[in-house]
Order: structure tokens, then C-alpha cells, then sequence
């Protein structure tokens, strides 16, 4: 069955991806789409009934009509009550079933959709009901509850094009709908991308030069080793697990005092850039308490389900936030790990995939058992920096087996940590979902229809991470696989990254995501292995170039026939400008600091008390670090991140939404910090050369990647001279008074002023801050 479902996936991308469901009914090109030869309940044909049947004939007793449920073959197949003798579907027999001969009825009375709804299938869409009822009407087990199959790699007509097998599934699928690849980038575009892909930030100028004069076959991989050895890789990735992790600086809630819990985001940034396998990374992080003469390093790691909120308010039931922080623990688990939106099976019965309110509250069950209380103390000094349980940090500990840890001049240093209780703490399930309504008890267990929780696992969280590294695991090479090719090629291959379940997107590439995410577990679960394969595949070299063709065949690039183009994220927006200038900091970890920001943001949405009351900007180095240490007060987190859809982390994110507003365009032009950074450079050049169009071209090349052309020199030099012949010493004063940064002596001031102006304007460029 597993293997038939998974020889879909090139039909997959014609009959979904190509040729969406046409809503309105009319004649258009999609009903001229090929039917596949073989149809599939769960690629074709679940979709149509999801989005036309389900609300009344689905999984929502509440809401079931005529006690027919379409989701379930058995009952699918049986007799119908209200229309005696009759069955909805009868297998190999479409005339004999009712729900499709109601689908072809002109009779309003009887006829599905009811005309009301407003649905409407398409006769391409009937036909593939039809066809599917006549090969027999097979309800398949859910694709991403059936564990991953390594596929054979796909034959291809282009066999001169594939660098890795990678290539082969993307090309096949490409092949088959009738498209072709774009020739390989420029290696000034590859060099910007892989750069911004691997460390965040941009390369220099000695590095552009570097990979230009380099003509050996092994250039490109040379420097894709280079960068992944690079400190700034765990930076990076550090990023996107910050999200996840929902790791802040402040507890959230009304008061939102600190946390000292950046000693942790440290340990990320180590553990990615040691390459510490997937498996060992993720059970440090659930359970390292429990592993047997734990250390303190794997004690910290356990820091990863202590970033939820934390109320420090008086007058709150402790029960009530204690039951919410171990359903935060709950639902991040599921979100982030195994790609279930096991949420919804708080209150109820999971309305859509096969999970039990029962299956929920055992499974929270394995974060149930922690020494916490949901209020420790009221918002003070620095004993309530960490929440019990909690670990210190000593110097001693900073400079042995916790040398990762930049704990500069921080004396008492603690870290909020898992710590299990001395006995066992009852769980119940609780009606509704309410924290002192309990029903009936369960025990730690783990949702059937993902996979048993057999008797060879310990029944507490290190257990539960054995179980999700199992082979026969389902889920979690699938959903970090997935997280990986979306953090490369901007979208995962399941575009619905924290929600694999029956309402998450199909896989663009199932073939593709299955031989991928077995390749990871033969591997050893190396991730840095894993992000080499994606970033050295021709499919990631492509140009980003769209043409006319591409964007009326296949919009979305969903086939993969160019390289992705998105702005970068806000943390790597603010790197770009820092390291382009020279005014990055490049210290890895430690404490967060506090750059510019707009003053009263804090002082108007805060209780008043507590040390984060009020905003106290750092200064001097602390001005220029890396997005990734921007310190993320929750209730007010950093405006100049949030404008760029930047997480104020009080929840777990596994994807971030890529937005283009004014606001953004109001940041690049306004922000202290790019004000700064094009005084900054400009002073530098102008110090190097006296000659404008020299002066430009280098500023263009260091911010953008790439050599202007000489329109651009063009444009910026005009600009530029427009500039000088209006300021004067005053305007040009003004416009120099701005940042902290100290101003070079002995550079003209109208010059500098002009120039800056011309570098703040090449900063502006939609393509300064994209990955194209």
C-alpha cells in the first residue's frame, strides 16, 4: 500500500499543483488536465471531499447530516439510513452509489453539494470520483501516519542536469508536467545565497573576490564546507530554533520581568555548530535530565521546555497556569517535533485526525511530572530571573564543560531546567479542556494511530524521545526534513510545516520528502549533512530568473523550476546592514542586548514594576549585534523585528510569515541603525578613494552582492551630485547626527552627508535585503 501511494507523486503535481480544483464550476483550462491512471484517496480525491463534503458528512458529530460520514471507508460503505437500500458508496460500482449519482442530479432536492452550500465540484473533479469508486473506492491509512519508504530515484531525460538525488525527484516531477530547470545562477548570486542560507549574513568583499578567481570544479563545494564550519552556521540556525523554542528574554504576561535563560540559546548555537545529531539534540532538549549521570550541559538543554510564559502576578490560581505551562510543553512537542496539532485534542476529540481527548492528556502526561508551581514569587531581583527548577552556572562550570556559555561578567547565572518530582503526579483528562475539572485518569502514553507506545519504552519524556526516534516512527525525520528544505528553498515540501495531519497540505514532493527523511536516519540524523545535500543540489544553483512561462504554468514555483526569491528574515535584515558597514559585533552569545528603539514603547505597555519597566538602551559594542541577540521582551518585543515578522515568541513558530508593507520601506529609510551604518560606511569609503563613481560601485558591491551595472553607477552617481548641490553644512550636520558610532575626523561633512544618502538609498533596494 505505502509503496503505491508514494509511486503518486509526479501525477500529484500535475492534478493538485498545476491544475487546482476550478470552485466555480465554469470550463477552464484545468478541466483539460489528464485524469491519473491510478487514483489515490489520499492525493486525490480526500481534498475534493475536505473542502465540498466534510463539513457535514466528516469527522464533527455535531455537525453530521443524514448519519453518512464520507472520511471513513466502513462507514462510507454502509447501507444509507435514510434512503433505504441505498449505500453512499458502493465499491467498483459508481452508478450504484448514491453520493455520486447526487453529485451529477440537476435535482435541487437531492442534490451534493446542496445549491445553498454555494460548492460546486468540477466535472474533472466528479470524473475523478468516479473513476476512483470504479478502481474499487480504497480508503488509504493517512500518508504521513505510515512510516517513510526509501523510493528508488525516478528515471529522467535530462540525465546531464541532477548533481545529487536530490535532483532526480524534482527533476522527474518537472519533466512530467512539461517543464524545465533554469540554468545555474551566476556565482555572484550563489555566492550571496549561500551565504545569507548558511550564516545570516553577507559575504565580504575578500570573499566575493576569493570565489570569483577560484575556477576549480571544487570552488563551490570549498566554500560550502567553509561556511558550514563557520561560528556564524550555529547563529543562523540558532534563528529558526529560537522560534521554534519560543525562547524570550522577559516571562511574558502583565508584569514580564527578565529571564535569564540566554545561557541555553548559547548551548543551541554549540550544539549546531558541533553537528550534534538531530536525535541527540532533540532528547537533550526533551528529557536531559533523565539520562542516567546526566551532565550539567545535557541539564541545560532541558532549558528548551522551560521558555514558555511565566506569570509572576499575585493573585492568580498557581493550578491554573501550572496546567497552562505543561500544555504549552504539550503542544510545542506536537507542533514542532511530530508536525500534529495536538491542540485540538484538548477540549475534545480531534475533529479531523485520529487523536483522542484521552490520547491528549496522555501524552501531556509526560510533562505533567515536573517540580513547578504555576506562581513562584512575585516580580523582584535577580532570584526570580529563573523559575524552579532551576541550575547554576559557576565560573568553573563556563570554563569546563560548559565553555560554550559567554557568561561575561554575570556572577550568579541561572537557567530555567526540567527536573522531575520525587513521586508520581496523577494526570486526568479535563473536561473541556478546564484546569480543575478532571475526569478520568490516564498514564503516559503516545497516540495509536502515530505509533504504539510499546512496553520497551520508559514511561516518562526519555522514553517519549525513544519512541520519536524510532524506525517505525512516522513523523519526525518527515517534519524536520521539512523544516530544513523550508529554512533553504523558503517553503517547505508540506507547505503546512507544523500540521502534517489530514487538514495539512499535501507534499509537493512526497517521493522526494520520504527518501530524505530515511536518508537522515541511515545517517545518523547528521544535520549538517543534510543541509550540504540541499545546498549542493543543481535544484538549489537555479537562477532565480522567472519567465513568463514559469509564472503562468506554475506561479508558486511549486516544481522547483527556479530558485526561490524572498526577503530575508528580520534577524538577517539587521545582520546585512551591520556586516556590510563594518559595524557587526561578531561576539557568539551571552546576554541579549537592547539596540536602538523608539523611547515610551515599554514605559506604555508595562505593570511598572520590575527591572524591564522601563527601556535601558545598551551601548557601544552591545549596539551592533546580531539580530539572533535582540533582546525580545514579549508583551513589547522589538519594533524594527516585528515590523519584519520578526516572533515575539509566545508560542511556538514553525514557520514565519513573509510580508512586503510600507512599514518595512518607513524601517530601511528611518532606522537609526541603517542611518548609522551609511554614515559608517560612507566615511570609509570616502577615506579609500576620492573618486565618486569608485566610491559608488564599491558601496553597491559591498551592500549588494554583486557588481553594478552601469546604469546603476548611473543613477547613484547622479543622485549623488544632486545631493551635494543642495545640502548645506547645516543640513548636512543633521543628517550626520545619528547613531553612536564615532564620526572619522578630517572627512568633508556636505560629502559625507551626500554619500550616505546615496549608500541608505542602496540599502532601500528590494534586492539589498532578499535571497534571490
Amino acid at each position: 500500500m505505502h509503496k503505491r501511494l508514494y509511486q503518486l507523486g509526479t501525477a500529484i503535481a500535475m492534478a493538485i499543483f498545476l491544475f487546482p480544483s476550478c470552485k466555480s464550476g465554469e470550463d477552464s483550462g484545468v478541466e483539460t488536465a489528464k485524469i491519473p491512471d491510478q487514483i489515490s484517496y489520499n492525493f486525490h480525491i480526500r481534498p475534493i471531499l475536505s473542502d465540498n463534503c466534510f463539513a457535514c458528512h466528516g469527522p464533527d458529530a455535531n455537525k453530521r447530516e443524514a448519519g453518512l460520514r464520507l472520511d471513513i471507508g466502513e462507514e462510507a460503505y454502509k447501507a444509507l439510513s435514510e434512503t433505504p437500500g441505498a449505500h453512499a458508496l458502493v465499491p467498483g460500482k459508481p452508478r450504484e452509489s448514491e453520493a455520486y449519482r447526487r453529485l451529477l442530479s440537476d435535482d435541487p432536492s437531492i442534490q451534493m453539494p446542496p445549491p445553498e452550500s454555494n460548492l460546486k465540484l468540477t466535472d474533472r473533479e466528479i470524473r475523478m470520483i468516479e473513476k476512483w469508486v470504479r478502481q474499487g473506492a480504497v480508503y488509504e491509512p493517512h500518508w504521513a501516519f505510515v512510516p517513510p519508504g526509501k523510493p528508488e530515484l525516478p528515471a529522467v531525460s535530462q540525465s546531464d542536469w541532477p548533481v545529487n538525488e536530490v535532483d532526480y525527484f524534482i527533476l522527474a516531477m518537472q519533466e512530467e508536467s512539461g517543464m524545465k530547470p533554469n540554468p545555474r545562477a551566476d556565482k555572484e548570486a550563489l555566492l550571496k545565497r549561500l551565504s545569507l542560507d548558511l550564516t545570516g549574513l553577507p559575504p565580504s568583499v575578500e570573499q566575493m573576490d576569493a570565489f570569483l578567481a577560484d575556477n576549480s570544479p571544487e570552488a563551490y563545494e570549498k566554500l560550502v564546507d567553509k561556511l558550514l564550519s563557520s561560528p556564524a552556521y550555529g547563529e543562523k540556525m540558532a534563528v529558526y530554533w529560537m522560534d521554534i523554542a519560543r525562547f524570550a528574554d522577559s516571562h511574558g504576561f502583565q508584569d514580564d520581568s527578565y529571564r535569564s535563560q540566554w545561557p541555553w540559546r548559547d548551548w543551541v548555537i554549540h550544539a549546531f555548530n558541533q553537528n550534534m545529531p538531530y536525535d541527540q539534540f532533540i532528547t537533550w532538549q526533551l528529557a536531559g535530565d533523565l539520562i542516567p549521570d546526566a551532565s550539567k550541559e545535557q541539564l541545560l538543554a532541558t532549558g528548551f521546555n522551560r521558555n514558555h510564559k511565566i506569570t509572576e502576578e499575585g493573585g492568580i490560581v498557581d493550578e491554573e497556569y501550572r496546567v497552562m505551562y505543561v500544555t504549552d510543553r504539550t503542544n510545542t512537542f506536537g507542533k514542532a517535533l511530530i508536525g500534529i496539532t495536538m491542540e485540538c485534542a484538548g477540549c475534545h476529540d480531534h475533529k479531523y485526525d485520529p487523536i483522542s481527548q484521552k490520547e491528549y492528556y496522555s501524552l501531556y502526561s509526560f510533562f505533567n511530572n515536573i517540580q513547578e508551581k504555576g506562581i513562584e514569587s512575585v516580580v523582584g531581583g535577580p532570584e526570580t530571573y529563573a523559575k524552579r527548577p532551576f541550575m547554576h552556572i559557576s565560573n568553573e562550570d563556563a570554563e569546563s564543560i560548559l565553555s560554550f556559555v559567554n557568561k561575561k561578567d554575570t556572577l550568579d547565572l541561572i537557567v530555567s531546567v526540567m527536573g522531575e518530582l520525587d513521586s508520581i503526579r496523577p494526570t486526568y483528562v479535563l473536561d473541556r479542556g478546564i484546569y480543575d475539572l478532571p475526569t478520568d485518569p490516564v498514564e503516559p502514553l503516545t497516540p495509536e494511530s502515530i505509533l504504539r507506545f510499546g512496553p520497551e519504552y520508559e514511561k516518562n519524556r526519555l522514553g517519549l524521545a525513544k519512541w520519536m526516534f524510532s524506525e517505525e516512527n512516522p513523523l519526525t525525520s518527515r517534519v524536520f526534513v521539512n523544516q530544513i528544505w523550508q529554512e533553504i528553498f523558503g517553503k517547505g515540501i508540506v507547505t503546512t510545516p507544523g500540521d502534517f495531519g489530514m487538514q495539512g497540505a499535501l507534499p509537493t514532493h512526497p517521493e522526494l520528502l520520504d527518501w530524505l527523511a530515511v536518508d537522515l536516519r541511515e545517517n545518523g540524523w547528521d544535520m549538517k549533512r543534510l543541509v550540504r545535500q540541499l545546498v549542493t543540489s543543481a535544484t538549489y544553483m537555479q537562477s532565480a530568473v522567472v519567465s513568463k512561462k514559469q509564472l503562468e504554468r506554475d506561479p508558486d514555483n511549486n516544481l522547483l523550476t527556479r530558485a526561490p526569491r524572498y526577503r530575508v528574515k528580520a534577524e538577517f535584515v539587521r545582520d546585512m546592514v551591520l556586516a556590510s558597514s563594518g559595524l557587526l559585533n561578531k561576539e557568539i552569545g551571552g546576554p541579549s542586548a537592547k539596540p536602538y528603539q523608539p523611547s515610551g514603547l515599554w514605559e506604555g505597555a508595562t505593570s511598572g514594576r520590575g527591572i524591564l519597566s522601563v527601556y535601558k538602551q545598551d551601548h557601544g559594542s552591545e549596539l551592533y549585534r546580531r539580530g539572533l541577540y535582540n533582546f525580545i521582551k514579549r508583551t513589547v518585543p522589538p519594533p524594527a523585528m516585528t515590523v519584519f515578522d520578526g516572533s515575539n515568541r509566545d508560542q511556538c513558530e514553525v514557520e514565519r510569515l513573509i510580508t512586503n508593507t510600507p512599514i518595512q520601506a518607513l524601517v530601511m529609510l528611518n532606522d537609526p541603525t541603517v542611518l548609522e551604518a551609511s554614515r559608517v560606511l560612507a566615511s570609509k569609503l570616502l577615506k579609500e578613494n576620492a573618486d565618486p563613481e569608485v566610491i559608488i560601485k564599491s558601496a553597491f558591491r559591498t551592500i549588494v552582492c554583486r557588481q553594478a551595472t552601469e546604469k546603476e553607477v548611473s543613477i547613484l552617481t547622479n543622485y549623488y551630485a544632486g545631493r551635494l548641490s543642495v545640502l548645506d553644512e547645516s543640513a548636512a550636520s543633521d543628517l550626520l547626527d545619528v547613531g553612536e558610532y564615532p564620526h572619522m575626523e578630517g572627512v568633508d561633512t556636505i560629502k559625507l552627508a551626500s554619500l550616505m544618502q546615496v549608500i541608505a538609498a542602496i540599502y532601500n533596494l528590494e534586492e539589498t535585503i532578499s535571497k534571490t
